[in-house]
Protein backbone atom coordinates (compact mmCIF):
# COMPACT_ATOMS: atom_id res chain seq x y z
CA UNK A 1 0.00 0.00 0.00
CA UNK A 2 0.82 3.45 -0.75
CA UNK A 3 0.10 5.93 2.24
CA UNK A 4 0.61 9.62 1.49
CA UNK A 5 2.82 11.43 3.65
CA UNK A 6 1.55 14.07 6.40
CA UNK A 7 2.41 16.80 3.78
CA UNK A 8 0.70 16.00 1.01
CA UNK A 9 -2.66 15.28 3.63
CA UNK A 10 -1.42 19.19 4.58
CA UNK A 11 -1.27 20.29 0.87
CA UNK A 12 -4.41 18.38 0.00
CA UNK A 13 -6.56 19.75 2.68
CA UNK A 14 -8.82 22.49 1.73
CA UNK A 15 -8.17 25.99 3.59
CA UNK A 16 -10.52 28.49 4.78
CA UNK A 17 -9.97 31.05 2.04
CA UNK A 18 -11.23 28.81 -0.47
CA UNK A 19 -14.44 28.54 1.25
CA UNK A 20 -14.96 32.47 0.55
CA UNK A 21 -18.76 32.94 -0.80
CA UNK A 22 -17.81 35.88 -2.07
CA UNK A 23 -16.57 39.61 -1.91
CA UNK A 24 -18.27 42.74 -0.06
CA UNK A 25 -19.57 45.00 -2.30
CA UNK A 26 -17.18 48.26 -2.76
CA UNK A 27 -18.21 51.44 -1.02
CA UNK A 28 -18.97 53.78 -3.53
CA UNK A 29 -19.56 57.96 -3.33
CA UNK A 30 -22.55 57.68 -4.94
CA UNK A 31 -23.55 55.79 -2.17
CA UNK A 32 -23.30 58.26 0.24
CA UNK A 33 -25.14 61.32 -1.10
CA UNK A 34 -28.47 61.94 -0.58
CA UNK A 35 -30.61 61.33 -3.77
CA UNK A 36 -33.50 63.72 -2.89
CA UNK A 37 -31.33 66.88 -1.99
CA UNK A 38 -30.76 69.06 -5.00
CA UNK A 39 -27.92 71.02 -5.93
CA UNK A 40 -29.34 74.50 -4.90
CA UNK A 41 -30.08 72.34 -1.69
CA UNK A 42 -26.76 72.00 -1.17
CA UNK A 43 -25.53 75.33 -0.82
CA UNK A 44 -28.25 76.95 1.02
CA UNK A 45 -27.30 77.93 4.38
CA UNK A 46 -27.33 74.49 6.99
CA UNK A 47 -28.68 74.44 10.37
CA UNK A 48 -26.54 76.12 12.38
CA UNK A 49 -25.42 74.32 15.57
CA UNK A 50 -23.60 76.85 17.33
CA UNK A 51 -26.69 79.38 17.42
CA UNK A 52 -27.61 78.68 21.09
CA UNK A 53 -24.10 79.05 21.89
CA UNK A 54 -23.86 82.31 20.13
CA UNK A 55 -26.23 83.78 21.48
CA UNK A 56 -25.66 82.65 25.33
CA UNK A 57 -24.80 85.69 27.31
CA UNK A 58 -21.49 85.32 29.89
CA UNK A 59 -22.60 84.51 33.15
CA UNK A 60 -21.62 87.91 35.26
CA UNK A 61 -18.32 87.20 37.13
CA UNK A 62 -18.98 86.52 40.99
CA UNK A 63 -17.08 88.67 43.28
CA UNK A 64 -17.07 85.78 45.73
CA UNK A 65 -15.52 82.03 45.82
CA UNK A 66 -12.92 80.74 44.21
CA UNK A 67 -11.52 83.07 40.95
CA UNK A 68 -13.65 85.91 42.20
CA UNK A 69 -12.88 89.52 41.95
CA UNK A 70 -12.45 89.65 45.73
CA UNK A 71 -10.09 86.68 45.90
CA UNK A 72 -7.78 88.16 42.95
CA UNK A 73 -7.53 91.43 45.31
CA UNK A 74 -6.94 89.70 48.37
CA UNK A 75 -4.15 88.19 47.02
CA UNK A 76 -2.88 91.40 45.32
CA UNK A 77 -2.86 92.77 48.31
CA UNK A 78 -0.74 90.31 50.13
CA UNK A 79 1.84 90.00 47.44
CA UNK A 80 2.55 93.65 49.10
CA UNK A 81 3.69 92.43 52.04
CA UNK A 82 7.24 91.46 52.50
CA UNK A 83 9.17 89.31 54.73
CA UNK A 84 11.46 91.65 56.38
CA UNK A 85 14.61 88.80 56.35
CA UNK A 86 14.18 87.82 52.53
CA UNK A 87 13.36 90.13 49.71
CA UNK A 88 10.26 89.06 48.48
CA UNK A 89 6.94 88.76 49.47
CA UNK A 90 4.88 86.36 51.57
CA UNK A 91 2.57 85.35 48.62
CA UNK A 92 5.59 84.32 45.99
CA UNK A 93 7.49 83.02 48.91
CA UNK A 94 4.94 79.89 49.38
CA UNK A 95 3.86 81.46 52.65
CA UNK A 96 0.41 81.74 51.84
CA UNK A 97 -1.15 77.92 50.65
CA UNK A 98 -4.86 79.70 50.06
CA UNK A 99 -7.24 82.26 50.42
CA UNK A 100 -11.02 81.81 50.49
CA UNK A 101 -13.67 84.11 50.33
CA UNK A 102 -17.65 83.00 51.54
CA UNK A 103 -20.40 84.12 50.21
CA UNK A 104 -20.99 86.78 52.44
CA UNK A 105 -17.67 88.36 51.90
CA UNK A 106 -15.55 86.38 54.74
CA UNK A 107 -11.82 85.80 53.91
CA UNK A 108 -10.20 83.03 55.55
CA UNK A 109 -6.54 83.15 54.96
CA UNK A 110 -4.50 80.20 55.27
CA UNK A 111 -0.42 80.65 55.86
CA UNK A 112 2.62 79.35 57.61
CA UNK A 113 5.93 81.11 58.14
CA UNK A 114 9.42 79.68 57.40
CA UNK A 115 9.98 78.69 60.46
CA UNK A 116 8.00 78.73 64.28
CA UNK A 117 10.65 80.36 65.98
CA UNK A 118 10.52 82.92 62.76
CA UNK A 119 11.24 86.66 64.33
CA UNK A 120 7.78 87.92 63.14
CA UNK A 121 5.87 84.99 63.90
CA UNK A 122 3.58 87.54 66.51
CA UNK A 123 3.58 90.14 63.89
CA UNK A 124 3.00 88.43 60.69
CA UNK A 125 -0.67 86.83 61.08
CA UNK A 126 -1.56 90.02 62.13
CA UNK A 127 -0.32 92.02 59.64
CA UNK A 128 -2.14 89.53 56.76
CA UNK A 129 -5.14 89.90 58.40
CA UNK A 130 -5.42 94.10 58.62
CA UNK A 131 -3.94 93.85 55.14
CA UNK A 132 -6.73 91.29 53.64
CA UNK A 133 -9.64 93.10 56.00
CA UNK A 134 -7.93 96.49 54.15
CA UNK A 135 -9.26 95.19 50.66
CA UNK A 136 -12.37 96.98 49.56
CA UNK A 137 -15.18 94.78 49.79
CA UNK A 138 -14.24 92.39 52.55
CA UNK A 139 -16.51 92.18 55.38
CA UNK A 140 -14.42 90.50 57.88
CA UNK A 141 -10.66 88.52 57.56
CA UNK A 142 -9.38 85.75 59.45
CA UNK A 143 -5.89 84.26 59.26
CA UNK A 144 -5.51 80.13 60.13
CA UNK A 145 -1.37 79.44 61.07
CA UNK A 146 -0.51 76.25 59.74
CA UNK A 147 2.60 73.94 60.52
CA UNK A 148 1.45 71.14 57.88
CA UNK A 149 2.48 70.93 55.54
CA UNK A 150 5.99 72.65 56.37
CA UNK A 151 7.10 75.68 54.45
CA UNK A 152 10.13 74.97 52.20
CA UNK A 153 12.14 76.09 49.08
CA UNK A 154 10.06 74.38 47.03
CA UNK A 155 6.86 75.87 47.73
CA UNK A 156 8.33 79.10 46.15
CA UNK A 157 7.72 80.58 42.54
CA UNK A 158 10.08 80.87 39.94
CA UNK A 159 10.09 84.73 40.23
CA UNK A 160 10.67 84.01 43.87
CA UNK A 161 13.67 81.62 43.60
CA UNK A 162 15.48 84.12 40.77
CA UNK A 163 15.15 87.02 43.03
CA UNK A 164 16.92 85.09 45.76
CA UNK A 165 19.63 83.86 43.32
CA UNK A 166 18.52 79.99 43.41
CA UNK A 167 17.78 79.65 39.65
Amino acid sequence: MNKPSDEQDFIAAPSPADTVVGKPPRARVSDAVDPDETAGEKLERKRDYLEGFLQKQPEAESATGAGGKLQQAVIEALKEIYDPEIPVNIYDLGLIYGVEVDDECDVTVIMTLTTPHCPVAESMPGEVELRAASVPGVRDAEVNLVWDPPWGPDKMTDEARLELGML
